[in-house]
């Protein structure tokens, strides 16, 4: 086991080795001892599954007679017993001898895949305003796990904060069911009114001085102004809540959808919202 990611802990090294570790990447905690029988079957798999793991996940063994306070910390009552602990906490569990393909399905469980690093990527620079690095990280996750709604949905958010409305239009319209389904669908009123904005003429003088002011705003988005898009909607809002059947209220709801939960802006925006509608 002279690896990092296969390696013997103690009473004494548990904390470091196993909590702190789960910070960076799950810790899979095997407890056994050398007179069980089922241990010697279990262990060789998971060791397997570490070495193929590369380093997504570390294997702990604790040998319960050596250790017997770890143990009972833990509860274990019957050896062998697999623990999985991410971010300093339990996680996960089973206990017993169990075929590789349920082990396998275990680790599948706690460990992310290249798909889910590559949208948390995505996420994380779309919250520091990076489109075009995010789209290279959301389209890279595609090349893992095609067609999953979580990518497609950050592809769509990438996207449109390029102002690139064609492709969006393209994914939204085939968006498959599922739970982020929702999300895509309030994403769909930012993408008409960025369609109906006139290439020649973004900000319209209509005789409605709120006409013009919703136009400036898509003209804002287009060119990447978010933040001062939002403001000019709740402008509109305080005016008129109803504005054009509520499409000032769609559009910045879009945009907090667009923003997304990551963006620290994104609840200051919404508590703003709430003010002006209620």
């Amino acid at each position: 086991m002279a690896s990092i990611d296969i390696i013997d802990v103690n009473e004494t090294d548990f904390e470091f080795q196993v909590l702190a570790y789960s910070q960076e990447v799950p810790v899979v905690v095997d407890f056994w001892a050398e007179w069980c029988a089922p241990c010697r079957v279990l262990g060789p798999v998971l060791e397997k599954l570490a070495n193929e793991a590369q380093g997504a996940f570390r294997l702990a063994k604790v040998n319960v007679d050596e250790n017997p306070n770890l143990a009972l910390r833990y509860k274990v009552q019957s050896i062998p017993s697999v623990k999985a602990f991410h971010e300093g906490k339990l996680t996960a569990e089973f206990v017993g001898a169990q075929p590789e393909t349920k082990v396998r399905e275990f680790i599948k469980s706690i460990v992310p895949s290249q798909s889910d690093l590559f949208i948390a990527k995505g996420l994380s620079l779309i919250s520091s305003n990076q489109p075009e690095v995010a789209e290279a990280a959301f389209r890279k996750a595609l090349e893992f796990d095609p067609d999953q709604p979580a990518v497609l949905l950050g592809l769509v958010r990438s996207l449109l904060l390029q102002s690139r409305v064609e492709e969006s239009s393209l994914i939204l319209e085939t968006f498959p069911a599922s739970r982020e389904y929702s999300a895509s669908q309030s994403l769909i009123p930012l993408v008409d009114a960025l369609h109906s904005l006139n290439q020649d003429q973004e900000v319209s003088n209509r005789d409605n001085p709120l006409d013009a002011s919703y136009n400036r705003t898509l003209y804002l988005i287009k060119h990447r102004n978010v933040e001062a898009a939002m403001d000019g909607l709740l402008d509109i809002l305080r005016q008129d809540r109803r504005y054009r059947d509520g499409a000032a209220r769609k559009i910045f709801l879009a945009l907090l959808e667009l923003l997304g939960n990551e963006n620290p802006i994104t609840r200051e925006y919404r508590d703003e919202l709430a003010t002006v509608l209620f």
